[in-house]
């Protein structure tokens, strides 16, 4: 393959039909669905030490749903789209963060507890007395 095939096939892929779907058109509502679409190529060519030509590439091309315009009486509005797996994600992200820093911050108290001279330190209770 050419650098040349390469190149026409990624823009070839790279079109607005790729974003926008087909609308689609039920009891008077009209929905658009959108997607973000991003790509990426690489190509080369040369000879080795016999003189014999070759070249080589490829592309990728990744999509995934942002969102629709939903059209209904006249009025246009934006419906994004959900990603339920980022959310879990960085939900789960969130809580080990809060986790880890809930350790350090018990952990950084009970040293200073234990530090002589320190505002923290903490005398001990003896039973019966005050």
């Amino acid at each position: 393959m050419k650098v040349e095939d390469v190149l026409a096939r990624t823009k070839d892929s790279m079109t607005v039909e790729r974003v926008f779907a087909e609308p689609v058109e039920r009891d008077g509502t009209t929905v658009i669905t959108a997607a973000a679409i991003s790509g990426g190529a690489g190509a080369g060519a040369g000879t080795d030490v016999e003189g014999k030509e070759g070249s080589g590439g490829g592309f990728g091309v990744g999509a995934k749903p942002v969102g629709a315009y939903v059209l209904k009486d006249g009025q246009v509005r934006w419906q994004p789209a959900i990603d339920v797996n980022r959310l879990v994600t960085i939900a789960g992200v969130v809580t080990i963060v809060a986790a880890i820093v809930g350790l350090r911050i018990a952990s950084l108290r009970a040293r200073a507890a234990h530090i002589p001279g320190s505002r923290r330190q903490r005398k001990p209770f003896a039973r019966g007395t005050r």
